[in-house]
């Protein structure tokens, strides 16, 4: 049987108002006196009442929905920040609608597409890497959107993140202070991610600095997976001239490298050291614990949803909001091992 509907006028019989007062207390609860909205709230619950988002929709011509489109859910940096965002959203009275590209532009440009086709109001994009045509698209629907995960001031569109060259680069300043000149790097795959591009350049910034270059032989690119980043340290780890430090692409590769170094009889940091990126929470469980950089993931993505509902409800929001990425020494970088202090890097 299809089960009763439940409207305001049922709301408003059950708790003795008007269902004018309904409307206000549902639609804009601050205009009603705390004790009537509680009265309406305690009714509305005991009857079931559930509003109706497509009528709300068409009179306020908004549908309370914030859509997101991420590169992967296999991912737990992603995890985590959509989750903290989903917090933040259902607090200020929003939906988060989630899609996922695989990294792939096109397929970005398409959900988008299917979110825009569903009424979203706002929505929140991974990086800065988008078709033309996306940007077309969100300029022509005047949607507000941001990205999350870098910090471009320069842009006329809304960013938030850390600066992913600059935290790279501090992080292999802290190896070649240890006294590192034989440094490698096993990176995320840099097609279609800025921030894994960003984060290459902030290493070899830092190599050049002190006079040195990421030989190519030391640099590898591998999807964010342990298998993946197993087979490249295999590599890296195999010939005589190996590195006597590896910077990785994220702390998921960080595992990776050391599992490998671990299983081919080298210890970690006396004979490599590994640093990774993000600071998920395994990294400090790990024996030995990780090096890393510390990504404030939650408050990137709650930023950016108080970004969007600023914005669509007409308050001031800051546009371009930078978070500081920071350096968390653990146990898994040490000084250069001296029988390979003097060693140069091949050419």
């Amino acid at each position: 049987m299809k089960p009763r509907t439940i409207g305001i006028r049922d709301v408003a019989r059950e708790a003795g108002v008007s269902t004018a007062s309904v409307s206000r207390a549902l639609n804009n609860p601050g205009l009603v006196r705390a004790e009537l909205r509680a009265r309406i709230d305690a009714a509305a619950q005991a009857l079931g009442y559930i509003p109706d988002a497509a009528a709300r929709a068409l009179s306020s011509r908004k549908t309370g929905t914030i859509g997101a489109v991420i590169p992967t859910v296999d991912n737990a940096m992603f995890a985590r920040g959509v989750e903290a965002l989903q917090r933040y959203l259902s607090l200020k009275g929003y939906l988060l609608l989630l899609a996922t590209s695989g990294y792939d532009p096109e397929v970005e440009h398409q959900q988008a597409q299917n979110m825009l086709a569903r009424g979203i109001d706002g929505l929140i994009l991974r990086g800065d890497v988008h078709t033309d045509a996306l940007r077309r698209l969100l300029a022509t629907q005047r949607i507000p959107f941001i990205n999350v995960g870098v910090y471009h001031p320069d842009k006329p569109y809304a960013s938030v993140g850390a600066d992913n060259e600059a935290a790279a680069l501090r992080a292999c300043r802290h190896l070649l202070g240890l006294g590192h000149r034989r440094i490698g790097m096993v990176a995320a795959l840099g097609q279609h991610n800025d921030r894994a591009s960003a984060r290459v350049r902030g290493v070899r910034r830092a190599l050049a600095e002190a006079g040195l270059t990421l030989p190519p032989a030391w640099y590898l690119e591998v999807p964010y997976r342990l298998d993946d980043a197993r087979q490249a340290a295999r590599a890296l780890l195999l010939p005589a001239d190996r590195p006597t430090a590896v910077v990785c692409g994220n702390d998921v590769i960080a595992y990776g490298v050391m599992l490998e170094a671990e299983r081919r009889g080298l210890q970690v940091p006396q004979d490599l050291s590994v640093m990774g990126f993000d600071d998920l929470e395994w990294s400090r469980h790990l024996r030995p614990s990780l090096t890393t950089m510390h990504l404030p993931t939650d408050e990137v993505w709650s930023r950016a949803g108080e970004y969007l509902v600023n914005t669509l409800s007409g308050q001031p929001a800051v546009q371009h909001y930078e978070l500081e990425a920071t350096l968390v020494v653990r146990e898994s970088t040490g000084p250069v091992p001296g029988t390979l202090r003097r060693a140069t890097p091949p050419a």
